[in-house]
This record gives C-alpha cells, sequence and structure tokens, in this order.
C-alpha cells in the first residue's frame, strides 16, 4: 500500500540517520521504519499535517487492534524521536508529538525454563549432532549452547564474527545495542560445541561466505527467523510448556545465575542492560519460584 505523499522521501532520509548517526542495527531500524508507515497510513495525510489528535485517535486505533502496552509504547517512542529529528532538520514544525503520552507498560514475569528443561534441551540437541553428525546438526547444537552460555540476543549471536570469539580467554566480544561491545564469559561446553562446529564449517562455507561463526544452508549468514526455529525445535524436545525462543534461554541464563548467587551487575554487564533495574526483572523470577515451592510443598502453606 502506497505512503500519502511526503513521507517516501523523508523516511528514507530518518533511515539513514538512525543507521550512520545513530549506530543502530539493520533490524531496528527497520522496526522504527515499520510503525512509522504504519502511522502514515492511518493518518493519510503528509508528515506537515500530522497532528497531536491524528496521533492520539493512531494510539486508540492500536489498542482497539489488541495491542499491548508494551508494543504502543514502542510505538510511541519511535513517533517522538522521528518528529523530534524531523523537527530539528526543518522537516516539520511544530513537533505534534510533544505532549503525546504512552500507556504505563505492565511488566510481566518471563516464562523462564527451568535447569532441568534447559539440560533436556542441551542434551537432545547434542545426541542429534553426535547421532547425525552433519554440518546442520553441529551448527544448531553450538548456536543454542551459545545462546544459553553467554545469554546473547540472537542478533547478536547471528553477527558473531570468528575475531570475537576468545578461545584463551574462554569470552566472547559481543556488539550491542548501540554499537556497544561486551565481553561475556564462554562455557566450557558452549566452546566445545563450537570448536566441533567450526571443524565442519568450511564444508557449507562458500567464497562469498562472511566471517560470521554461523552461516546458513547456502554459505550465507544465518537468518535470524532459522536461528528462532532452531532454538524453538530445540526446546521443545524438553517436554509440553518447555518451547522457548532466543530470548527465553537469555532470561534462562540470566535467572540461572542469580539463583546460583551471581551480584545483580555482574549480570547486567553480561546481558548489556543499560539499566540495573531491567536486569532487577529476573530477581522477581528466582522469587516467584521460592513462592511456589513454598506453596506447593509446606504443609501450612
Amino acid at each position: 500500500m502506497d505512503l500519502p505523499p511526503g513521507w517516501d522521501g523523508v523516511l528514507d532520509d530518518y533511515g539513514a540517520h538512525l543507521g550512520r548517526e545513530r549506530g543502530l542495527s539493520e533490524h531496528t531500524v527497520r522496526a522504527y521504519l515499520a510503525d512509522l508507515r504504519g502511522l502514515a497510513r492511518h493518518a493519510d495525510v503528509a508528515p506537515q499535517r500530522v497532528t497531536l489528535s491524528r496521533l492520539r485517535s493512531w494510539l486508540a486505533w492500536l489498542g482497539d487492534e489488541g495491542a499491548s502496552s508494551a508494543t504502543i509504547q514502542r510505538r510511541v517512542a519511535s513517533v517522538r524521536g522521528f518528529f523530534t529529528w524531523a523537527d530539528r532538520e526543518g522537516f516539520v514544525t511544530p513537533n505534534p508529538s510533544l505532549r503525546l503520552k504512552a500507556p504505563r507498560k505492565t511488566r510481566r514475569l518471563p516464562h523462564v525454563p527451568t535447569a532441568t528443561a534447559v539440560a533436556t534441551t542441551l542434551g537432545s540437541a547434542e545426541a542429534r549432532a553426535t547421532e547425525e553428525g552433519d554440518p546442520e546438526a553441529l551448527r544448531d547444537l553450538a548456536l543454542v549452547e551459545l545462546l544459553y552460555s553467554c545469554g546473547l540476543r540472537v542478533s547478536e549471536a547471528c553477527a558473531l564474527t570468528m575475531r570475537q570469539i576468545d578461545r584463551d580467554r574462554r569470552s566472547v566480544t559481543v556488539v550491542g545495542k548501540g554499537g556497544k561491545e561486551r565481553v561475556v564469559p564462554l562455557g566450557l561446553p558452549a566452546l566445545r560445541a563450537l570448536d566441533a562446529w567450526l571443524l565442519v564449517r568450511p564444508t557449507i562455507a562458500t567464497d562469498r561466505s562472511p566471517d560470521t561463526v554461523f552461516l546458513g544452508v547456502q554459505g550465507g549468514p544465518l537468518d535470524p527467523r532459522v536461528a528462532r526455529r532452531v532454538v524453538h525445535s530445540a526446546t521443545a524436545a524438553a517436554g509440553p510448556g518447555a518451547e522457548v525462543g532466543p530470548h527465553g534461554l537469555r532470561h534462562a541464563m540470566a535467572t540461572h545465575l542469580i539463583e546460583g548467587g551471581a551480584d545483580l551487575r555482574s549480570v547486567q554487564e553480561m546481558l548489556g542492560h543499560s539499566s540495573v533495574a531491567t536486569t532487577q526483572l529476573y530477581t522477581h523470577v528466582t522469587s516467584e519460584r521460592l513462592r511456589q515451592a513454598f506453596r506447593d510443598a509446606h504443609p501450612r502453606a
């Protein structure tokens, strides 16, 4: 569906600004621009004619369509960022988003697989890799081990290059959101799985293959969508209710570290959270597990 007049060019310029000047990933830039295209289609006017009332109408429509408060908050952030930039660049004056308010975000505790479920997942993936021995199975095992060991986002894992792995120090240098780097310890099982995959990686790689650790079956970079399918398939082997995506393994890594006694600041650094308040969410997960264990086991609960 075509956008109203005036949007295409300004969105191209804004996308270039997000990528070049703010250093956002292609995935993040696409998400922001998709939000803005949705606004453009709903408002059905040029960007210069968007008003606060049109913005509020769009948010109300999103709510009627069933969008969560978290989704609406993200789209409000997209709109504010765009109109602030457009006002500064002289495309839109005045900024119609200055008084736009987002609904309060309701924070839900993430679904976190237990350590037993993760162990079952990894054991199943290892058995498949041992039995089949093909490059794809070895890659999948290495991917799942790495995601759980290091708590990486799926985009970070798919973009990981050979140079970012330090075998001697058993660590991975991760480039996270906004181009920020962090160094994360690499567990021995994950390192062994990576070594096994890297031995067979040349059988998939081509002259045009990138330097990324993980490759698709045709030799190109591993698509995050494929990585998500790999993780969903692997975790489903742990039984009903255990299936999660890559972010579920990231949640599991953080929760299991805190359950094991790791301090919040260390977990924050490993996850690449800008605020420790985000990391504190996992303390609520572990507290809820304790309360549930009490309710299930104590005779006078």
